[in-house]
């Protein structure tokens, strides 16, 4: 069942958190100085538990750290720390929460700012602590404090603050407002003043009371009255006030929002956007739009609220640097708008990275076999048909342009009749009904097979190639083909001899036998600058060597098949990678060999071999294997493990962290019957004949539709099914809105 266990969510700058019904507090994002919480300074791209919290009644998010209140009345914070915003006296950065000084209880309320924060005690009083360039501390100074310092004259009688870029606000029990610091866009709210800092607290024009929330945001400030109105003021340069009009002078006092009405329940004030929700649930926005913060499914600035479409039921909601969240009534969240850290928590980043499958469009089912290139995937249906999607410069995706495809596209000519196809760096070839072999994509070294060197945006018949031709190889800028009676065959580019001919040459422009292989051969499979087969059960290799991908036991390049040193008889399977190659064994063990800076051998170590060594915790049990610049395994029960590089989230495991021995794919522990795995993606084809894929999307390599989608979404974290939203429930202090 999915789980829903959220009463909170906040929005900081390039990182998000949430608080669940436990008093637990997950985080997600940037890491940078430790925000996440979780002992390291390691992005996550899907939510991590802050280590060693518990108890939490409310949390704040702000630009580079976090804070949350305990059960205790406590306050605890971590993340930067530069200018003592922790406020535990000190200036050094904490990867999990310290408590904060003399604030181990009796405090109602936190709000974080940019790189100050506050807190509300239970007797009345307000304290900040940290950075005070501006005066946002209101001691009447400007020197930075490390510990809570009682702000003046707010030694008593206020309910709620909230801390934002440079200047703060506060709530009376009466209702009245009152801000401090910086006061360049009138966010103040103190009228015509041409005064730049306020370094006490100064009453707000206007809203002496009957304020139930106040927003400091970036520039601007905004706040909720009991008649459920909408005023903000301040910067106004991307509308971010709602007022609407031609003019986009700045507001020195409150002004009413715009079509805002009286059903305003809650209000936040982002950097340079503003969001409201209504007593129906709604969420509007208005200002800065360039990353889609307003969630119209846009990036045109609005100054006048618009809808946010496909929300109803919202309970709470918040405001980050870039970026939006909301709480469902549901307990899930949804965020939108920026996601260059994985601040959205749907494992993407602004290139739309994917470290856990997700169904790819218009292929959850009738797939037969697909293959994945260097950054662009084929997929065969069940009735022949061939299509193609992501990197398409040199026309690999046959669909007669150079046009990129972020989704399946139809690759011309073939709408029937394809029994197999391979994905290259820059081409791709299919096997036809009869045995014969079409070819298009990047041709300079002729390896589409045709004879010439021209790009083909279109399939063309491989020179010779007509019928008889059983499976595919093609590797970065060759290609090679096995044939029925066990030949192998290859073209294209041999200048690290790779074409296995016996030639160093700049381009084989037609198929020619692979030396001592023109028999015999029952598998092949080729890598980036290198080919390999297994012949009479032995694995051969040729090509380029420097890492000692050949396994061989030396460096150099081989323009004909050398023997795999130490693997003998019985290989069941042989996968070339950019680098680096691995083996199955006839026990469904995995041996690998090359290079191994990023783990692609998976042995435990990050020292590259030039011959065989064991895949840690895979002796037996593998049914295939599949290289690209990392390494993916198939077990026998369906499940998916990788290893290597995963800087792009290309090993599926919810992390952008290298492995060094195999880790699960994410929802794939069974199910699946084939891998495939592109140079920084993967892809699997599940028993229904659906297809998942993961990893780096810039090009739309994984399918899914997007690039950098910046709508509401679904946030997944590592249980299957657990939902994520945002939010505040009516009377509670939106999180921390960031500058």
């Amino acid at each position: 069942m999915p789980l829903r266990h959220l009463v909170q969510v906040g929005a900081g700058s390039d990182h998000s958190c949430a608080r669940t019904t436990s008093g637990g507090v997950k985080c997600w994002g940037s890491n940078a100085a430790g925000k996440l919480g979780d002992g390291t300074t390691t992005d996550r791209l899907l939510p991590v538990d802050v280590t060693g919290l518990s108890g939490a009644t409310a949390i704040s998010v702000g630009y580079g750290h976090t804070c949350a209140l305990t059960a205790a009345g406590g306050v605890k914070c971590w993340g930067a720390n530069s200018y003592g915003q922790l406020g535990d006296g000190s200036t050094t950065h904490r990867s999990t929460p310290v408590d904060v000084v003399d604030l181990g209880s009796g405090v109602a309320a936190v709000s974080v700012g940019t790189y100050h924060t506050c807190a509300v005690t239970t007797a009345g009083a307000v304290k900040c602590w940290g950075r005070n360039l501006s005066g946002q501390i209101g001691d009447g100074g400007y020197v930075n404090r490390p510990v809570p310092t009682t702000v003046t004259g707010l030694g008593s009688g206020m309910k709620a603050v909230d801390a934002g870029h440079l200047h703060t606000c506060a709530l009376t029990l009466a209702g009245g407002v009152k801000c401090w610091g910086r006061n360049y866009y009138g966010q103040i709210g103190i009228g015509g003043s041409s005064q730049l800092d306020v370094l006490t607290p100064a009453n707000v024009v206007g809203l002496g009371s009957g304020v139930t929330l106040v927003s400091a945001g970036g520039d601007h400030t905004c706040a909720r009255t009991d008649a459920g109105a909408a005023k903000c003021w301040g910067a106004d340069y991307y509308g971010q006030t709602g007022v609407g009009g031609d003019d986009r002078s700045d507001r020195f006092q409150p002004v009413d929002v715009t079509g805002a009405g009286s059903g305003v329940a809650s209000i936040a004030a982002g950097h340079v956007h503003s969001c409201l929700r209504t007593s129906a649930g709604a969420v509007k926005c208005w200002g800065w739009n360039i990353l889609g913060q307003l969630g119209d499914g846009r990036n045109t600035d609005r100054i006048l609220p618009v809808t946010v479409p496909g929300l109803s039921g919202v309970t709470g909601l918040s405001t980050g640097n870039n970026h939006t969240c909301v709480l469902t009534a549901a307990g899930g969240a949804k965020c939108w708008g920026d996601n260059g850290y994985g601040q959205l928590g749907d494992d993407r980043t602004r290139e739309s990275v994917h470290p856990v499958p997700k169904n790819v469009s218009g292929l959850s089912g009738g797939v037969a076999s697909l293959r994945t290139g260097s950054s662009h995937t084929c997929a065969v249906t069940t009735t022949g048909a061939l299509r193609c999607w992501g990197h398409n410069l040199y026309g690999q995706l046959g669909v007669g342009s150079r046009d990129w495809r972020i989704a399946p596209a139809e690759v011309s000519g073939m709408g029937s009749g394809t029994l197999a196809v391979d994905a290259g760096g820059q081409h791709t070839c299919a096997v036809r009904t009869g045995g014969g072999v079409r070819c298009w994509g990047g041709n300079y070294y002729g390896s589409v097979g045709d004879g010439d060197f021209f790009d083909r945006l279109t399939p063309v018949n491989v020179s010779g190639l007509t019928s008889g031709v059983a499976a595919l190889a093609l590797g970065t800028r060759h290609s090679c083909a096995l044939t029925a009676s066990g030949g192998l065959k290859c073209w294209g580019a041999s200048d690290a001899g790779q074409t296995g001919t016996g030639v160093f040459t700049t381009r084989v422009l037609t198929p020619q036998d692979v030396t001592g292989l023109a028999s015999g051969v029952t598998l092949a499979g080729a890598g980036s600058l290198h080919g390999c087969a297994i012949a009479g059960g032995a694995a051969k290799c040729w090509g380029w060597n420097l890492h000692g991908q050949i396994g061989d036991g030396s460096n150099e390049n081989r323009a004909v098949p050398a023997n795999v040193s130490g693997l003998g008889q019985g290989m069941r399977a042989i996968s070339p990678g950019t680098a680096h190659t691995c083996a199955l064994t006839q026990s469904g063990g995995v041996k690998c060999w090359g290079f191994n800076e990023s783990g692609a051998l998976g042995d435990g170590t990050t020292t590259t071999r030039n011959v065989p060594g064991d895949v840690a915790g895979l002796t037996t049990g593998v049914a295939a294997i599949a290289m690209g610049d990392h390494s993916c395994a198939l077990t026998t029960n369906g499940g998916v493990t990788c290893w290597g590089r995963n800087d792009f989230g290309q090993l599926g495991d919810g992390s952008t962290t290298n492995r060094l021995t195999p880790v699960s794919v994410t929802g794939l522990s069974s199910g699946v019957a084939a891998i495939a795995v592109g140079f920084l993606h993967s892809c699997a084809l599940t028993t229904s004949g659906g297809v998942k894929c993961w990893g780096r999307d810039l090009e739309g390599t994984l399918g899914l539709g997007g690039r950098d989608d910046r709508l509401p979404g679904d946030v997944l974290t590592p249980d299957p099914g657990f939902l994520f939203g945002s939010g505040f429930e009516d009377g509670e202090q939106p999180a921390s809105n960031p500058g």
